[in-house]
Formats: C-alpha cells, sequence, structure tokens
C-alpha cells in the first residue's frame, strides 16, 4: 500500500524523510540541529527535525520509533516510548530522545535520530457502558495467561 505524505521544510537544512531500502518500513528523520548535541546519561533532550506533515487522511497517523541501532549500540531511545503524530497535526516534529546508558552520546547535525512509520488507526467512538461481556481471561492482568 502506497500513500503520499505532504512534508514542508520549516528551515533550510531540515532533510526530507527517506527510506533506506525498499523494503523498509521506516523512514529516516534527521536531526536538523546547527551544533552537535550532547545527551549525558539518564538525560532527556528534544531534537527538531526541522520538518511539519500532512497526513493525507485521518486514518492514518505517523508512529515515531527508536533507530535500533542507535538504542543497542548506545542506549538512545524516545523518551516517550514511541511518538504519535495525529493526522491534523501541523506543526514541526520534533524526537524527544533520552541517554539510557551510562556514556555521553552526541548527537550530529543531520544525523538520523528516529524512524517515522505511517500506519492505519481505527478512531474509535467511546461510549460508557454498565457491564463488559464476560470472557475466558475476565479481569486478569500482567502476567495471567502465563506459565504459573
Amino acid at each position: 500500500m502506497n500513500t503520499t505524505v505532504k512534508i514542508k521544510k520549516l528551515r533550510e537544512n531540515a532533510v526530507v524523510p527517506k527510506r533506506a531500502t525498499e523494503g523498509s518500513a521506516g523512514a529516516d528523520l534527521y536531526a536538523c540541529i546547527d551544533q552537535p548535541l550532547t545527551i549525558a546519561p539518564g538525560s532527556l533532550v528534544m531534537v527538531p527535525t526541522g520538518i511539519a506533515l500532512e497526513l493525507p487522511e485521518t486514518g492514518l497517523a505517523a508512529f515515531l520509533f527508536a533507530r535500533s541501532g542507535l538504542g543497542v549500540k548506545h542506549g538512545i531511545c524516545l523518551s516517550n516510548g514511541v511518538g504519535v503524530v495525529d493526522s491534523d497535526y501541523r506543526g514541526e516534529v520534533c524526537v524527544g530522545l533520552c541517554n539510557v546508558s551510562d556514556k555521553e552520546y552526541t548527537v550530529q547535525p543531520l544525523e538520523r535520530i528516529a524512524q517515522m512509520v505511517i500506519m492505519p488507526v481505527v478512531c474509535a467512538d467511546f461510549t460508557e457502558a454498565e457491564q463488559l461481556s464476560d470472557t475466558a481471561r475476565g479481569s486478569g492482568g500482567f502476567g495471567s495467561t502465563g506459565n504459573k
């Protein structure tokens, strides 16, 4: 399935997201910064990408994920786990990064910092109910379906 996402550069040096290979699910997002940015161990930073986007329909959202190389090799993850860019958001896409390692990491200008995947979403309506249907699991929570 292909779709077109409009990208607006908010700064001259911004890089339009691109997929590294034909089979890549995510498009790389780039740090639109003028100077290197060092993330101390345990610290959080917000990194601008210099772009805004327009998704073609309300049934889509852009999800921001960590780049596996940054996470596995350097302990650089998204500070909110997964970023969500709603279809009606038109502001700058920024990436919250955190350093969960014990070493500083320096983000370079135009470094690939995250990946963006465009996915369908169900825009549900919510209604309050007095009762919910019964299931075999019921209200069993965390770990309730594993080995005992």
